[in-house]
């Protein structure tokens, strides 16, 4: 992808086909150089981890990859689990069962091996998210755009996070854009203020959907995964 800026600039807005907006902020485009610290996991049924991971968590004979852990959280019912397994197998792939503890779920890029955690969003569960934030390469922040009442919710737990780490890559998802009364891109940076983070940071807001369940992903959700790769590509 060149350059990040390509992405969108402060501000910037386009339209999707089906009427999904989508834009990106970027507020600091210097390339941040933090490694991943060592795996850390909270409590919880641990049956989801991918083949990937169960092998390299008993220990592999040959070299490991280098290993990239992305963070991915937001509050019950933000479609967390439904992107993050769209985000990592291209195709549609919904969920519809809340997340108890946590997905791991693994794959390889190149010669890159991107761990993404998620952690649930329930209120017991949130308790967690400062525990593991230190052990992250970036922040990925999905938020259901269609839930006005718990937006500010959602709001004072971002903004809380991101205080720890002045540096700490965000990209925040507004998931589910193509609900009746879901806010636009514009709404979303407004409810979420996104403009009172700061200009230190590397900070993405991009709308995204899924539609039918096995198809391919679409293209606003395609970009967020190139995005992902992209900044992974960049800590290198």
């Amino acid at each position: 992808m060149g350059s990040l800026r390509a992405v969108g600039l402060l501000g910037a807005a386009a339209a999707l086909t089906g009427g999904v907006a989508y834009a990106a902020w970027t507020y600091f485009s210097a390339a941040r150089a933090k490694g991943p610290e060592e795996e850390g996991w909270p409590p919880g049924d641990r049956s989801e981890l991918l083949p990937q991971h169960r092998a390299s968590a008993l220990g592999r004979q040959e070299k490991p990859l280098p290993q990239k852990q992305i963070l991915v959280l937001g509050m019950d019912g933000a479609g967390k689990t439904s992107v993050l397994h769209s985000l990592t197998t291209q195709r549609v792939n919904r969920s519809e069962t809340p997340t108890k503890g946590f997905n791991a779920v693994c794959f390889n890029i190149q010669d890159i091996k991107m761990e993404f955690l998620e952690i649930g969003g329930g209120e017991s569960l949130r308790a967690y998210w400062n525990m593991y934030l230190s052990r992250a390469l970036m922040l990925v922040y999905v938020v259901d755009a269609a839930d006005h009442a718990r937006l500010p919710v959602a709001k004072t737990h971002l903004h809380q996070m991101i205080q720890q780490d002045s540096l700490l890559p965000v990209v925040v998802l507004a998931n589910k854009q193509d609900l009746p009364g879901a806010y636009s891109i514009t709404e979303m940076h407004d409810a979420l203020a996104l403009s009172e983070i700061g200009d230190d940071r590397k900070l993405f807001l991009i709308g995204t959907h899924l539609v039918k369940e096995g198809s391919e992903i679409p293209s606003s959700l395609q970009d967020a995964r190139e995005l992902i790769i992209q900044l992974v590509s960049d800590c290198q």
